[in-house]
């Protein structure tokens, strides 16, 4: 038989430079004899033999090699394609499969290739990656990459022997390559093999992959993302309704790897079950393992409920080659970790989140990606995602990548990242690493090494562009969601809307009050009265942002010790100090953020490789810390005067911020609406004062609704009887005020009991 290809069209396809290999393999029309024909064409590297099958014929085609020992070739009469599979011998064995160059997949879309060049299509990741589809009747696996300068791209995997000449992919006008491949399934591993234009080969993971293997193993894993059974749907349209701002919002932040370990026979518990009493040392397993996503839903959720926070904030969970990153250099943006299990089980974690009244944020890392050779780096041969120059492109310090927001693909990329959590894991918001990062361009680089903008600023206008985007995504799909910023500096506007100029964000993290604050419980009590500006200046800027409050993980690393190392004294001094400082903490204007650990008083430094300090809770102090932190946060949830008005100075008003000599604070907090008072007096200093008078702004009773100076805390016991009456005494400007007992290194919280207020003044009308 004459071959109906050239020679040189098939040494395209043998040296795997072709880039639409659907021209010259599979089915191709031809006249035959003046007849309509069909020539099927096959690559098939180290095939001894093949044959056409087709079934519906119930015919046999051998194929003949065609200028190639392995490119075989066979002529099918027929006006119409013909179904047919192929017939492989192989190293003396024989194997039948479908043609994948039989199929041409309609997945993608032009509509989708121009939303995605124009960098406005935010569900990319339904049309790039891999995916479970059925063509044509046969179910596979339909793949497409973006590596538009790649001379070729292949799917490779177990399947093939990560073989890159056996599944070829083709290329679109806009640089996406795509392939269908019958009959693989979930689970299947796999990866890119990219040549640059000179031939050089580059394997790498999927940038869109949905889950990857377990470290140090590299390769993509085909998943079902729609395979999980939700039962949040209450939460979630609850969440669409409800405006975050106006809720509690008490943060537990914590890393999944070293919150607890578990044994390889048993995972520890954390207490007793039916006694609720903490285990001894003795009954915790050495750890040999990580917990997986089912294992911290058993055992995190009824803590962190039992502690009384809204929301699990968890270190990134994208997938990232290296345990001591945290999480923060990420490779596989699109797959959770698969160090916990697979994405069905994280999905689990988070509706048992859901179905406990728990939010779940996670950090999100759009700032920087590592330089690891399967991942993002040099993608297709060129510098796809990142910037080429380095003075624009590379963070020294930190060894890393910083993605171009100039290229509308790459933004793509990570506004879809971004909805993809929302959309696919039901997670309630994303805390945005690094921003003061993103935001200028002169960011830790010395004069000299960075380039300035057009307009020859140091602002880094495409990032701020890209931020807006981001967020106005995020709301537009997802309403009631958080969009936190850590950012650091004095950008103006971060969480205010895009349409006023801001950046979109609706929470920014505090770091001026969570420095101000640790600097002065660092300070022994005698000279805080020399630094009372550290607790009173926050008030002078907490509206011009939504601002929350953090104490977070880089507190406590890297040689700054823990919380309770911070603060001076012995253990009873360094937990009251603690209890006060949380009290201000959740009193004042702001959501709250605190890191795993610091709510039972961890002694040592946060450990990546290791577990919390759960010994400590065999000690009483700790526990009490503890007990301590679930009141407060039942206080602070119970409270509308302490959430609904965070963001307003109608919510705020001090009563006394000058008692430097003291080192005493008092202020008001105001619930909106209903205009329920909350004071909040502070002392701190070990020195106690029976007599402390405060001016209110309403006459009444006032109940002692927190006392962080209370027996059960731990403290010296002193306090108020259960709350204090007003007299018509004129303090602090105002007409009434309070006679108070301030307990050493103490805040306590007082609530203006309406009702019965009302009812002694209505008897004292009626005398």
């Amino acid at each position: 038989m004459a071959s109906s290809i050239t020679a040189d069209q098939v040494q395209s396809i043998v040296a795997n430079q072709h880039q639409d290999p659907f021209d010259i393999l599979g089915p191709h029309p031809i006249q035959q004899e003046g007849k309509a024909a069909w020539a099927i064409r096959a690559y098939l590297p180290n095939a001894e033999s093949a044959t056409v099958i087709c079934p519906g014929l119930r015919s046999e085609y051998p194929m003949e090699a065609a200028h190639h020992p392995h490119f075989f070739e066979c002529v099918i009469e027929g006006a119409e394609p013909p179904t047919y599979q192929l017939r492989i011998q192989e190293s003396g064995h024989e194997r039948v499969m479908y043609d994948p160059y039989a199929f041409k997949s309609p997945l993608l879309t032009e509509f989708d290739e121009y939303l995605f060049a124009e960098g406005t299509h935010h569900r990319i990741y339904e049309k790039l990656g891999a995916h479970l589809t059925t063509i044509e009747g046969v179910q596979g696996v339909y793949f497409a990459v973006w590596a538009p300068n790649a001379r070729n791209v292949s799917v490779i995997g177990d399947f093939n022997y990560w073989d890159g000449r056996k599944h070829q992919m083709s290329k679109g006008s806009t640089g996406i390559w795509v392939l269908f491949i019958p009959e693989l399934g979930a689970g299947v591993s796999y990866k890119y093999e990219i040549k640059n234009s000179e031939g050089h080969i580059y394997e790498k993971s999927d940038p869109y992959g949905f889950y990857q293997e377990v470290r140090p193993k590299t390769a993509s894993i085909v998943a079902d993302l729609d395979a999980y059974d939700w039962h949040d749907s209450n939460w979630l349209e609850a969440r669409r309704k409800t405006d975050p701002l106006t809720q509690p919002i008490s943060v537990y932040e914590m890393h999944l790897g070293s919150w607890m370990h578990g044994a390889t026979d048993n995972p520890p518990r954390l207490e007793n079950g039916e006694t609720g009493t903490p285990v001894t040392v003795s009954e915790l397993k050495p750890f040999a393992r990580f917990l997986t996503y089912r294992e911290l839903a058993d055992r995190l959720i009824p803590y962190v409920k039992e502690l009384g926070f809204t929301h699990i904030e968890m270190l990134p969970v994208a997938e990232h080659p290296f345990d001591g990153s945290w999480g923060y250099q990420v490779t596989g943006y699109y797959a959770s970790t698969s160090r916990y299990g697979t994405p069905q089980d994280f999905m689990y974690f988070v509706d048992q989140c859901h179905q406990n009244g728990i939010g779940v944020i996670v950090d999100w890392v759009p700032a920087h990606f590592p330089k690891d050779g399967h991942g993002l780096p040099f993608f297709d041969g060129t510098h796809l995602y990142e910037h080429a120059d380095p003075r624009k492109g590379e963070h020294k310090e930190w060894g890393t990548l910083i993605f171009n927001y100039s290229r509308n693909e790459v933004k793509n990329f990570m506004i879809a990242n971004a909805l993809f959590w929302f959309d696919k894991y039901h997670i309630d918001g994303i805390r945005v690493d690094a921003v003061a990062s993103m935001l200028y361009l002169d960011y830790n680089r010395d004069p000299g090494t960075w380039i300035a903008n057009e307009y020859g600023g140091r602002e880094n206008i495409e990032a701020a562009d890209f931020l807006r985007q981001l967020n106005n995504a995020i709301f537009n799909y997802f309403p009631g969601v958080l969009a936190i910023a850590e950012e650091s500096t004095t950008w103006p506007m971060v969480s205010w809307p895009t349409y006023v100029g801001g950046l979109g964000f609706n929470l920014k993290w505090n770091m001026g009050w969570m420095h101000d604050m640790l600097d002065y419980f660092h300070m022994d009590p005698w000279f805080r009265q020399f630094h009372q500006n550290n607790v009173t200046f926050s008030i002078m800027y907490a509206f011009t942002e939504n601002f929350m409050l953090a104490l977070s993980h880089d507190e406590v690393v890297h040689g700054k010790s823990n919380i309770i190392g911070k603060i001076p004294g012995d253990t009873w001094q360094k937990m009251a100090n603690m209890r006060c400082l949380y009290t201000f903490m959740f009193t004042h204007p702001g959501k709250k953020t605190l890191f795993m650990g610091m709510e039972f008083g961890q002694w040592s430094e946060w450990n990546v490789w290791g577990d919390l300090e759960w010994h400590l809770l065999e000690y009483e102090p700790h526990r009490q810390l503890k007990r301590f932190m679930a009141d407060l946060n039942k206080v602070y949830r119970s409270q509308p005067a302490l959430y609904t008005q965070d963001f307003s100075n109608a919510g705020f008003e001090w009563v006394d911020c000058s008692d430097n000599r003291h080192s005493v604070i008092s202020f008001l907090r105001w619930a909106k609406e209903s205009g329920e008072l909350i004071l909040t007096v502070c002392n701190f200093t070990p020195q106690p004062h029976s007599h402390y008078r405060v001016g209110v702004p309403k006459p009444g009773f006032y109940t002692e609704v927190l006392n962080s100076d209370a027996r059960e805390y731990g403290g010296s016991n002193m306090g108020n009887l259960g709350g204090k009456w007003t007299e018509e005494w004129s303090f602090h400007n105002r007409p009434y005020s309070l006679d108070l007992c301030l307990p050493p290194l103490a805040a306590v919280v007082f609530k203006l009991d309406v009702q019965k207020s009302q009812a002694a003044l209505d008897q004292a009308a009626e005398a």
